[in-house]
């Protein structure tokens, strides 16, 4: 079998090695501490053939690794480029940013991986058990020594508080559902992160994120680059990119986008990555694994407030405060007789109204309002009636049309119209906005109903408003509804 191997381009004579950092960010306002850089323990080499062979040949430290690899999954990692191409890799110690930087090594580049620590308070450390991070740099440096590609470690802490946990802690005081995976992506990973490695000659940036980014191959320095879908539809998540300006985009490569979740394990298999079996994270991107609720607890408080019923102003309970719940929750209300849902908080008075209609076909919620428009190209797509959009991080869509207006302060906003209900819409979430494969831009989502909101009725309105409370006595008994009754019946039968 012929095979052509490319160990020249794999280990390059000279090896680029960035300048220390700690010279550049003295400069630089961002705080930052950068760990040593990691030593090697294997070289691989890696054979270019038509498909991936059925099995490795695995030896020891000291030994080399062969295996075939094929092309296309190179596909996104420019391997067609004049010259090698010096990356900045976003190195996390799972599975999808380490096969990324496996394969930008094996597509010939010049690779450094940077771990960014992106913890929020020093002294929330001693909230766990162990150290959060721990594991994650622990993986991210085996990954590293397998190819000799040098380690950083950056810490971020100060950044990541000004910028992404301070602005989500006073969205949930103003009763908003924020989403801090989209603000770590623009402000933090190719925000403060790119802006700080600007003067280190750096080609592009990569990450492990499941979507692709299409630059035009011109001379021309305003040609424009695209976010498109990622060939994996459910993992894709250019939901979560579609905040990015057009100079960030220019900037990043991400080589999992031509590859889907599956092949990425496979891939893991096939490089030996001691992290191949470990479990895709989940949740807010900085908790790890504090409890959402615990966090918001020491940063926000607690609050005793009241629930009532919207359609009948009933007392049904207490709450903790309108901050830890958002419209279209039904968990932790602990209330009898439902299911409930969040159907509106009143901010001022610290009042959650809930219903259990939430999904009846009189309360449609096809229109919504969208603001704080960022729009990739730098300008908003010419067809705006005939847009998809996504208002979740998913493989769903909507047809949609977008219209435009300017209030009275001069602030751009749209109105939103689908073609079909949505109950999970929440105001402080994005809406990310598309033309075919392409997504060309989001906004932020003002508000979750249309102009009337859900009907809460006026006497709910009028026992939010009472200033002394006490005075409504114990929670009424809630009696189960007739066809609760009948479904549950049928259940057990």
């Amino acid at each position: 079998m012929l095979r052509t191997t490319i160990t020249a381009l794999l280990h390059p004579t000279t090896k680029l090695h960035p300048p220390p950092l700690t010279t550049i960010f003295n400069r630089t306002p961002l705080r930052f501490i950068l760990s040593q850089t990691y030593t090697p323990l294997a070289k691989p080499i890696l054979s270019i053939n038509a498909t991936l062979s059925s099995h490795a040949i695995t030896q020891t430290s000291s030994q080399q690794q062969l295996f075939d690899l094929d092309r296309t999954y190179l596909s996104c990692s420019m391997p067609n480029s004049q010259r090698p191409l010096k990356v900045a890799v976003l190195l996390s110690g799972g599975v999808d940013s380490s096969v990324a930087l496996r394969l930008l090594h094996a597509a010939g580049h010049s690779c450094t991986a940077f771990y960014l620590k992106i913890w929020f308070q020093e002294d929330f450390e001693n909230f766990w058990s162990q150290c959060p991070w721990e594991d994650d740099l622990k993986y991210a440096k085996v990954v590293c020594n397998q190819v000799d590609v040098p380690l950083e470690v950056v810490h971020l802490t100060d950044e990541y508080w000004d910028k992404v946990v301070s602005y989500l802690i006073e969205e949930y005081k103003c009763g908003r559902t924020p989403n801090p995976d989209v603000l770590c992506n623009t402000r933090i990973k190719f925000g403060a992160f790119m802006d700080a490695i600007s003067n280190m000659d750096f080609d592009y940036v990569a990450s492990g994120h499941y979507a692709k980014v299409t630059h035009t191959v011109t001379n021309d320095n305003d040609a424009l680059s695209f976010l498109e879908l990622s060939k994996d539809m459910v993992k894709d998540q250019t939901y979560f990119l579609s905040y990015l300006s057009q100079a960030q985009l220019k900037r990043l490569v991400l080589p999992l986008g031509c590859i889907p979740k599956d092949e990425v394990r496979k891939l893991a298999q096939k490089f030996d990555l001691p992290n191949q079996d470990r479990k895709d994270s989940q949740g807010i991107c900085f908790l790890g694994k504090i409890k959402f609720s615990e966090f918001v607890a020491r940063h926000i408080g607690e609050k005793e407030g009241i629930i009532l019923e919207a359609e009948t102003g009933d007392f049904l309970g207490s709450h903790r405060g309108f901050w830890f719940y958002t419209i279209g929750q039904r968990q932790g209300l602990k209330l009898a007789g439902g299911p409930w849902y969040v159907v509106e908080k009143d901010v001022k008075n610290n009042v959650v109204f809930v219903s259990r209609n939430y999904y009846s076909v009189d309360k449609r919620r096809r229109s919504f309002h969208v603001g704080s428009f960022r729009w990739i190209s730098g300008s908003p797509p010419r067809h705006l009636n005939q847009l998809r959009c996504k208002v979740r991080h998913g493989p769903d869509f909507y047809n949609c049309t977008l219209h435009m207006e300017l209030t009275e302060d001069g602030t751009e906003v749209g109105t939103v119209q689908l073609p079909e209900d949505d109950q999970g819409l929440a105001a402080g979430q994005f809406a990310a906005f598309y033309e075919e494969q392409v997504c060309v831009g989001s906004g932020v989502i003002l508000e979750s109903w249309d102009d009337n909101g859900f009907p809460v009725c006026e006497k709910a309105r009028e026992i939010a408003n009472l200033e002394d409370k006490s005075k409504l006595g114990k929670p009424v008994k809630i009696k189960p509804r007739p066809e609760d009754c009948l479904r549950n019946s049928v259940l057990t039968m």
